[in-house]
């Protein structure tokens, strides 16, 4: 089996069956840290102060990891190159468990306490009071936007990039939305925000591909052409606007399924969907694109095309 696809799924399966080790590992105040010393000491430096500045940022913890991607990328080392690139994958996913997030937000007793949960979804950097929303087509779109940040947008650039490509779409998320991205000068905030897209729109181009060949193939193709999608722009609403569709013609034929169940009855029936049924039709698309990516995945290795 190929050494990608192994180090692919036993990143996935730690990341959740020893949650408390992901919890204990993912931590990245070093990198907000970096940031703020960055910040401190170049406070002249047009470079730092401009669009590119964030290269300054990246360019020391990437260059240790391509260093060590390329050392350990030989024969007698291929047992470590493995051990390195689940160990970067792992740090590099989630960081927290979108399953639980989902969840916290269904089983929620109150509005505050579905609104506090629901502010998991946002951006670090973002107001509770100006992002965070229970309005189910905005939670839809949330779901999919972490599930691009949490897990594919690190999986499409580690299978490109190997460990490096991983840390890099992490840390590109980190300095664009993260906790000490406010902190930024405006230009260099401005330039990470478009790498991130950059990095965004090819993985989400290919998340709408697999929503279309999962899900419902027309209600997906027409939201993503009246979104933008055909466009080369670096925007990625293709992407929520694709889901809401999805996710509201797999309700509309359940519903369609539930009457058909109740032969003779002349009231109005409406499937037992339970509360914001829209968010468990989300996490259950957003599974069976990583299941999609990752049969594409095993396809290529036995092809011999993924190494």
């Amino acid at each position: 089996m190929s050494v990608t696809l192994i180090a692919v799924v036993v990143a996935l399966v730690l990341g959740h069956v020893a949650q408390s080790l992901a919890a204990a590992v993912r931590h990245y105040g070093w990198y907000a840290t970096w940031l703020r010393w960055l910040d401190a000491r170049l406070p002249q430096s047009d470079f730092w102060r401009g669009r590119y500045g964030i290269a300054l940022a990246l360019l020391p913890p990437l260059l240790a990891v391509g260093l060590l991607q390329i050392a350990l990328d030989a024969p007698l080392l291929g047992l470590a190159g493995l051990a390195f690139g689940i160990a970067v994958l792992f740090y590099s996913w989630g960081p927290r468990d979108l399953d639980l997030d989902v969840d916290a937000i269904v089983d929620a007793s109150d509005p505050a306490a579905r609104r506090v949960a629901a502010a998991r979804l946002w951006p670090d950097d973002a107001a509770l009071g100006d992002q965070a929303t229970v309005d189910s087509a905005a939670l839809v779109e949330a779901v999919f936007r972490n599930a691009q940040q949490r897990w594919f947008g690190v999986l499409f650039w580690f299978l490109l990039l190997g460990p490096f490509g991983a840390l890099l779409y992490r840390l590109a998320v980190l300095s664009a939305e993260g906790e000490a991205a406010p902190a930024l000068p405006a230009d260099n905030r401005e330039g990470s925000r478009t790498l991130l897209a950059a990095l965004d729109w090819p993985v989400a181009q290919l998340m709408t591909l697999s929503m279309a060949l999962v899900g419902n193939f027309d209600s997906v193709l027409g939201a993503w052409k009246d979104a933008g999608g055909a466009s080369l722009r670096l925007d990625t609403a293709f992407l929520g606007a694709a889901a809401r569709a999805s996710v509201r013609s797999e309700l509309a034929d359940e519903a369609l399924d539930y009457v058909d169940a109740q032969p003779g009855s002349t009231a109005i029936a409406v499937p037992p969907l339970g509360e914001l049924p829209e968010l468990r039709d989300a996490m259950s698309l957003v599974w069976r694109i990583l299941l999609l990516w990752l049969a594409v995945l095993a396809l290529f290795v036995i092809a011999g095309w993924v190494a």
